[in-house]
């Protein structure tokens, strides 16, 4: 069994919409330590929101994005007499959320030809109408945990 994370980071609002979830998603487009570089591409692509979408909140677009591309179930690998099962296991929140924002950046960065934040504005309106490559991927996920139900006796 798995030890409990002592000392977990916390993350502190962010100063634009006061929102921790935006401040992580920041942490999560950040490299290199250059924190204002994914300050400007996330920003931008929430006011791309704003300007496509014609709402005052593009907050409630980016939940609504982060709702529907988290998984609930995934597949793990698990050795029982030699042979290799897929178990479909629930997915813990904490998980959930951080392969919410890595698959929504993978699907923005697998994208080429346009500006940063553009394609991540983009991805987060798709995954927000339930479409997209981050939701497809969800999908896949899911897919595969219920083909695999069969095994699920062998949870540990």
């Amino acid at each position: 069994m798995r030890r409990k994370v002592k000392n977990r980071n916390i993350v502190g609002a962010d100063s634009k919409y006061d929102s921790v979830k935006i401040e992580k998603f920041v942490n999560y487009v950040m490299k290199d330590g250059k924190k204002h570089i994914a300050r400007k591409i996330v920003y931008g692509a929430l006011d791309d929101i704003k300007e496509k979408t014609k709402t005052d909140n593009p907050l409630e677009i980016f939940e609504a994005a982060l709702k529907n591309v988290g998984p609930l179930m995934e597949v793990r690998s698990r050795r029982v007499g030699g042979a290799n099962y897929q178990v479909p296991r629930e997915v813990r929140p904490e998980r959930r959320t951080a392969l919410t924002y890595r698959w929504i950046l993978d699907a923005a960065t697998s994208k080429k030809g346009m500006p940063m934040h553009k394609r991540l504005a983009d991805e987060l309106l798709a995954a927000s109408n339930n479409e997209g490559a981050a939701v497809k991927k969800r999908e896949d996920t899911h897919r595969m945990a219920e083909a695999n139900k069969a095994f699920a006796h062998f949870a540990w």
